[in-house]
């Protein structure tokens, strides 16, 4: 296992964000998936100069791609906006495209879950022929039920998986399988050499080691299930408009410039807004940066609980 980041949360340049990575110790990026705003020739030297690897990319659901959406046109250009996440992918040098089904935020059914079930299959097994020959696994990853109402469980994902074809595994996020998995260790295990991506932040969500997660426990677990790839940090810091907002400069409520509206929507639909200029207290004397949006926030406590905890499983 190694450590990786996201950096669809995050308004600020690339180059900003790879060079902050390399800085901090993170092996890879988990990059946006935004294939129009990047130029993989630059991407990928950049990523080489700073000895950053990129491991995959993420979809990004925004209203209007959904692949159970009963519009046709719509589940056909989503089916097109993930290939080009894919052909992304293959450029930068990855292995792996996760992938949610549908609209983050949309939670009523459009028809039978038969129908919408088979119009995943569909659209998945289009972009599985886009992305076998050329080397790239897809994960499918569940939400909790609160940003989706199809895939919120591991098994869930399994299933749809083995519906696909082969090289489509899952990928599992600590925060949705704590809300959603009656035993979330259990999920990982089950998942097993289907676990193609794991996404990390604690229990609410903010940096790892900021909420009540067993940490050790997950990583052992993962090691368990045969676990290889990277942990990828994803974590979302909240909004808090009450009197007990602990970090009232955390955030901002207004669109950054680098953001579009749907971008910026996303974000907000996370329960999040853009990073400000601030310090956070966090455990064990570390500190967790909160800089202004044009040089966002790397969490410098989950490389060093994440390295600790994955050189004690024997598995950095």
């Amino acid at each position: 296992m190694y450590l990786s980041m996201h950096n669809w949360m995050r308004a600020e340049p690339i180059e900003l964000t790879v060079r902050r990575l390399a800085k901090y110790g993170y092996e890879s990026i988990e990059i946006s998936g935004e294939p129009e705003k990047y130029n993989t020739t630059h991407v990928r030297k950049l990523l080489q100069d700073n000895g950053v690897k990129c491991f995959g990319s993420i979809s990004l659901m925004f209203a209007g791609r959904d692949l159970i959406h009963a519009d046709p046109a719509v589940r056909a250009s989503s089916v097109k906006y993930i290939k080009d996440c894919v052909t992304m992918v293959h450029e930068l040098e990855g292995r792996n495209m996760s992938i949610v089904p549908s609209q983050v935020g949309k939670v009523v059914p459009m028809d039978t879950p038969e129908q919408e079930w088979k119009w995943a299959v569909e659209g998945l097994k289009e972009v599985h022929a886009h992305a076998e020959p050329l080397g790239i696994t897809l994960a499918l990853e569940p939400l909790n039920r609160f940003e989706t109402n199809f895939l919120n469980r591991h098994d869930q994902a399994l299933v749809l998986a083995d519906a696909v074809g082969p090289n489509v595994g899952v990928c599992l996020d600590a925060f949705h399988i704590n809300i959603e998995e009656a035993d979330l260790f259990r999920a990982i295990l089950k998942t097993g050499k289907k676990l193609y991506d794991f996404h990390v932040a604690d229990n609410n969500r903010m940096g790892c080691g900021q909420g009540d997660y067993d940490w050790n426990k997950v990583v052992a677990t993962l090691k368990k299930a045969g676990y290889k790839n990277g942990l990828t940090v994803e974590f979302v810091a909240p909004l808090d408009r009450t009197p007990a907002n602990r970090y009232p400069d955390a955030l901002a409520t207004t669109p950054d410039p680098e953001l579009t509206p749907e971008q910026f929507k996303f974000i907000q639909d996370h329960g999040s807004g853009v990073s400000m200029g601030t310090t956070l207290p966090t455990c064990e004397g570390t500190m967790l940066m909160l800089r202004p949006s044009s040089s966002c926030t790397m969490v410098t406590q989950s490389l060093i609980y994440l390295t600790l905890l994955a050189r004690t499983a024997g598995s950095a």
